[in-house]
């Protein structure tokens, strides 16, 4: 029996989802340069990455929704070429894989869908405009941040990320932002909440 179109839309949007998740199992690889042996995968990353692109679009007074969204899926390619350190991508075409199999990855969602994913891509790959350079900012800002994380739990190599990212970042508020960060606790703001129960 033949499907209708509806049924095989569908059908490619749950292949879309299913894909989706499996950046849940993709670990940044990064980290283990540095010795992280378990590190987060790339959902995590990417979830953290759209919170922080959320609240620097809006210190920026930028269009919150774009920034968020290109965040949200700056690394969903990783789910078919996996996560690639900066060791590796010295040797390959990795900006060319990734565009590559990122139109592919859309290419059988709704015409609706996939234009509007295809756009934010573009936009962020050529940071032409202050929502890409935005959520280019919140990637950057995120890997900093788990290096603070790593670093506070005793990876003293983890703060080798220090040396150079920050020199990427363009908004004022992420430069704000990153100005305190080395010298914040993180573990603070779960120590603040349950200070009521010494």
């Amino acid at each position: 029996m033949r499907k209708n179109k509806k049924s095989k839309e569908n059908e490619n949007i749950y292949d879309f989802f299913a894909e989706s998740g499996l950046l849940k199992r993709v670990k940044r690889s990064g980290w283990w340069v540095v010795g992280i042996k378990d590190p987060e995968s790339v959902a995590d990353h990417c979830y953290r990455c759209a919170v922080i692109g959320y609240v620097l679009a809006k210190m920026e007074q930028a269009d919150a929704h774009s920034v968020t969204m290109m965040c949200l899926f700056n690394d969903l390619h990783e789910a078919r070429i996996n996560d690639a350190h900066k060791v590796a991508s010295t040797y390959l075409n990795y900006r060319e894989a990734e565009n590559k199999a990122f139109f592919y990855q859309i290419e059988n969602l709704p015409k609706s869908i996939s234009s509007e994913m295809a756009d934010w891509r573009k936009q962020y790959i050529k940071q032409e405009n202050l929502e890409s350079i935005i959520a280019r900012d919140a990637d950057i800002f995120e890997c900093l941040m788990q290096a603070k994380e790593y670093s506070d739990q005793g990876n003293t190599q983890a703060k080798l990320f220090f040396k150079k990212a920050p020199s990427f970042l363009k908004t004022k508020s992420a430069k704000k932002l990153w100005k305190d960060l080395r010298k914040w606790d993180s573990s603070h703001w779960w120590q603040k909440i349950t200070e009521f129960e010494r």
